[in-house]
């Protein structure tokens, strides 16, 4: 199974850290999230994130398998909830997907990578700077280094630009 990890970062490269009303996401970025989305007819998402996306009202993500990854909460409804990223993987293949989509956080995000469970990145590069925000890591203790190719990179107006890169494995 392909999995992709998708994730807007700022201009000076930070994971945002919150969208909020005063600063909500990019809509160029949440358009290219949405069409991901449903190309892999599917997303994992950590309990946080998509608590947030709960927030927010009505689901925009239509009939799409959705996993959140939590360590905490058992059940959630109308979504499959597990506690690891090969507990995830496992169900969307069972499920028959070939890709699973990565929609974040930054914890999702820095665990699939760190155990090699990523494929794919794609970056929407939002036109803003941010004082603090996330880091996504290879390696949340020590320093790695990865090089990273890149497939396809598209602006999607706005501002934003979108990369997307393949990651080797060894």
């Amino acid at each position: 199974m392909k999995t992709i990890l998708w994730a807007t970062l700022s201009a000076n490269g930070n994971y945002a850290r919150n969208a909020s009303p005063e600063h909500p996401p990019k809509q160029e970025s949440f358009s290219d999230f949405l069409d991901q989305v449903k190309a892999a007819g599917n997303f994992i998402v950590g309990r946080r994130t998509f608590e947030s996306f709960q927030a927010g009202g009505e689901s925009p993500f239509g009939d799409v398998d959705i996993v959140v990854l939590s360590k905490s909460v058992k059940d959630i409804p109308g979504v499959k909830v597990v506690a690891s990223p090969q507990e995830a993987l496992a169900y969307l293949q069972a499920k028959g997907h070939t890709t699973a989509l990565l929609s974040g956080g930054a914890d999702l995000h820095n665990t699939f990578l760190q155990q090699g469970l990523v494929d794919e990145i794609i970056f929407p590069i939002a036109p803003v700077l941010e004082g603090k925000g996330y880091n996504i890591l290879l390696n949340q203790d020590h320093y790695q280094y990865k090089d990273i190719q890149l497939l396809d990179f598209k602006s999607l107006g706005g501002g934003v630009v979108r990369l997307h890169y393949a990651i080797e494995h060894e």
